[in-house]
């Protein structure tokens, strides 16, 4: 489970129009950034739209957030703290699609916004990447909470029965995998298309990003032409980084990269110091249904033997498997946060063929072979799963639940630094609030100096 900080950045991007103009009446100023009332009323009817309920008023509230938000954005600025672009464009086209959708053309959301679709994806993106940004400043701000052991039993007995987490049904899995078999002359189609690819553009027949839109597989970044955003080496599979970041020519495609989600070409847009720009195309290699049933069958040879009593699913998982997060692990799933790795789930913490199969099966079953998608790699694959443990809804308690508990009491000390810094950086910032903005029980003293 992902925790979060004070929630300062909105989900929303501030988009809605309105049916007549707003001066641009000043309502807060913090250091030298003014808070418009525009903006404030964008904000408002953007969490109208989402339905997003605001425990206060509103127009105590919005401000409030924006002006924290202002703050952690200087501070970014301090530190040069830069936002992961591969991730803002991602989520950018994600929600830019999702009000598309939801509006039904992109002709109609710009009719009804009065504005182009360039100036709607900016604002998006403008937002996305300060709540990104905000999130980096504050992370940096709380890397070094670490609780011991007495710190969670201390924060436990602290707590009153109503505090105490009530933890919904949870479940330990261990899963064995194949990757089927993929013939050869599947990948060398493959390989075969993404050289026609790279001749057209390396001749100057076709644009790159033109191809991206019409064949790459990745869905995300063949919309907007196969661009990546800036990123550093380490955002990115090995493989792909080792070949990117040595590219030089921003007018040639790259050769034929294989990483573990397929293969792609890649094109250079733009470096700056140790970061950089992409675009690239990627195409899978199809899974035929006899390498499926191939696969299944194998498996379902796997199982028989471990239900014979022949191997353990433990051992059967180790030499058999080709999920490289679990083989080792003796075949336990594992349930990674920005913060800890566990070993339990709740249901809808796991894949959702993965959910499926173990939602009505008793511990020690196994599964018959089914087909997934990879979470790691988006490629069909095959699986046999066991219910190694099923954890009926309690209250947390330190036998069952210490590492819960422990997120609890790190979350509680996170908050309290950032709460914390809000209060330290309100005294060292200028703040104006502007009169018919100031009669408000604010979240946080101190925005009015006497």
């Amino acid at each position: 489970m992902k925790k979060k900080f004070i929630s300062i950045c909105f989900i929303g991007f501030a988009l809605l129009a309105f049916a007549k103009n707003i001066v641009e009446e000043v309502a807060w100023v913090v250091g030298d950034e003014p808070i418009y009332k525009s903006e404030i009323e964008e904000q408002y009817l953007q969490l109208q739209y989402e339905r997003d309920n605001i425990d206060g008023d509103p127009y105590c509230v919005i401000p409030e957030r924006m002006a924290i938000e202002k703050l952690f954005l200087h501070q970014a600025k301090v530190d040069t703290i830069l936002p992961n672009e591969s991730m803002v464009n991602q989520e950018v086209d994600a929600r830019l699609n999702e009000f598309i959708n939801s509006y039904g053309s992109r002709e109609k959301v710009e009719e009804y916004l009065r504005k182009p679709l360039t100036e709607i994806k900016e604002s998006i993106r403008q937002f996305v990447r300060n709540r990104y940004t905000v999130q980096q400043v504050q992370s940096k701000l709380t890397e070094n909470v670490k609780a011991t052991p007495a710190d969670v039993r201390k924060y436990y007995s602290s707590l009153s029965e109503d505090e105490i987490q009530y933890i919904p049904r949870q479940v330990v899995v261990k899963i064995i995998t194949i990757n089927p078999i993929i013939p050869v002359a599947e990948i060398d189609e493959v390989k075969s298309r993404l050289r026609e690819f790279a001749n057209r553009v390396n001749s100057g027949e076709t644009e790159f990003s033109v191809l991206a839109r019409l064949y790459s597989e990745d869905p995300v970044s063949a919309r907007m032409g196969g661009e990546l955003g800036f990123s550093g080496k380490n955002d990115w599979a090995p493989e792909f980084s080792a070949v990117a970041f040595n590219l030089n020519d921003p007018k040639k495609a790259s050769k034929i990269v294989e990483t573990e989600f397929g293969y792609h070409i890649i094109q250079l847009i733009e470096k700056r110091g140790d970061r950089a720009n992409f675009r690239h195309i990627l195409l899978k290699p199809k899974v035929s249904d006899k390498d499926l049933t191939d696969a299944i069958n194998a498996l379902d040879t796997i199982k028989t033997a471990i239900q014979d009593g022949k191997i353990s699913f433990e051992d059967a998982s180790f030499w058999y498997s080709h999920d490289k997060n679990s083989k080792k692990n003796h075949g336990i799933m594992l349930n990674k946060t920005d913060y800890d790795i566990s070993t339990k789930f709740q249901l809808q913490e796991l894949p959702q063929e993965v959910a499926k199969k173990v939602a009505n099966m008793k511990v020690g079953d196994i599964s018959d072979p089914f087909v997934m998608i990879s979470t790691n790699t988006g490629r069909e694959i095959v699986a046999i799963v066991k219910l190694d443990q099923d954890i009926e809804g309690h209250k947390a308690n330190l036998s069952n639940d210490y590492q819960v508990l422990k997120d609890m009491y790190e979350s509680a000390e996170r908050q309290k630094i950032v709460e914390n810094w809000v209060k330290k950086k309100q005294q060292e910032t200028y703040v104006r609030i502007e009169d018919g903005w100031r009669n408000c029980d604010f979240n946080y003293e101190g925005w009015i100096k006497q």
